[in-house]
């Protein structure tokens, strides 16, 4: 027996969801220049990396791109895309039960991302910034703050486990879920931002099936915000794919990674983000190899420099190359969550 899928939605509805899109791409567009006049006029520039995570001298790092950070690449440039989502929200978007919690966080995250981003313009060698410990800290403060929300305001204490019909009950247990996926995931997103293009392709397509999947849940606003993500990303990539124009840096990462946990949430497919999202769980994961091995074997590694992506570069693989065949496997992986949320909810 074959299922179908029926789907009855106002005109206006439909029509007023890809306006936000829209609205998000042309704000962003306006904003470019200004943000990208005030940047360069007082040298927002990017700093390299000399050093690794364990304090050790990043060698391959710099063969690989110590040349293009002396081109002066401004960074923080997140703040275009979050300044845009923001207003479009505020302006036509806001909702309650929808579209408050995603756009606190990803405003609250962004905010954080920004000062590390400020740390970094003014520091001078090392890794620059706000230590990792103290990111991590205060970002699961935002994650914990959106997970009282979620469990306390929105009533909201299980979770939907892909092909199976009665939804797992958690009860309290569901606020520290929320903060390990919103931490995990703005932690994923901030390490995949590490070449032109990279990470704004991948979160475009990752927010473009969420816009699908609450659609079809007929979550409207969340859509919507989804949407207006991917316009301002659309926007981003374009001056941001090689050679950069600029860099979205800890602002903008972190702002999109805590968004799309929210997001997961609020639409109750949290287990199949690690499937739509899931060159950002081989990002993180690479990291995490790495580190794990050099501590336990030595300083031995199991690639020549992660995470992944540059990884790839080392072996020879031109950024580019790196970067656009990220984003085929992005999509494919996108796809195929999609087709894990439409076999799943035959069972509802």
């Amino acid at each position: 027996m074959s299922e179908t899928i029926s789907i009855l939605v106002n005109t206006h509805t439909l029509v007023k969801i890809f306006m936000l899109g829209f609205a998000g791409f042309a704000l962003s567009m306006l904003l470019t220049p200004i943000y990208t006049n005030y940047a360069f006029k007082h040298e927002w520039w990017k700093k390299a990396r000399t050093t690794d995570v364990s304090g050790k001298v990043a060698t391959v790092f710099q063969q690989l791109h110590g040349e293009k950070l002396k081109r002066n690449i401004p960074t923080a440039a997140g703040i275009i895309f979050v300044v845009s989502t923001v207003i479009v929200t505020l302006l036509f978007n806001l909702q309650r039960t929808e579209t408050w919690l995603p756009l606190a966080a990803m405003a609250g995250a962004g905010v954080i991302g920004f000062i590390d981003d400020m740390l970094n313009i003014h520091s001078h060698g090392g890794i620059a910034g706000m230590r990792s410990k103290l990111k991590m800290l205060l970002i699961t403060g935002v994650a914990l703050v959106g997970g009282m929300w979620f469990y306390t305001k929105l009533d909201v204490s299980s979770i939907h486990i892909p092909f199976v019909a009665t939804p797992l009950q958690l009860g309290w247990l569901i606020v520290p879920l929320f903060v390990l996926v919103i931490v995990s995931t703005a932690n994923a997103v901030n390490i995949s931002d590490g070449l032109d293009g990279l990470a704004g392709g991948l979160t475009a397509t990752a927010f473009a099936m969420y816009a699908v999947i609450a659609f079809l849940e007929k979550h409207y606003g969340i859509a919507g915000f989804c949407l207006t993500i991917v316009g301002t990303l659309l926007s981003y990539t374009w001056f941001n794919v090689f050679p950069a124009r600029f860099f979205m840096g800890d602002m903008g990462s972190f702002a999109l990674g805590t968004a799309l946990g929210v997001v997961a949430m609020l639409t109750d497919t949290v287990l199949i983000l690690p499937i739509i999202g899931f060159l950002f769980v081989v990002e993180a994961g690479s990291s995490a190899l790495q580190m794990s091995s050099k501590k336990l074997r030595h300083g031995k590694k199991i690639f020549r420099i992660a995470p992944i992506h540059h990884h790839f570069e080392a072996l020879g693989w031109e950024e580019t190359k790196v970067t656009m065949r990220f984003w085929i496997i992005g999509q494919v992986f996108g796809v195929i969550g999609l087709v894990v949320f439409f076999l799943s909810k035959q069972l509802h």
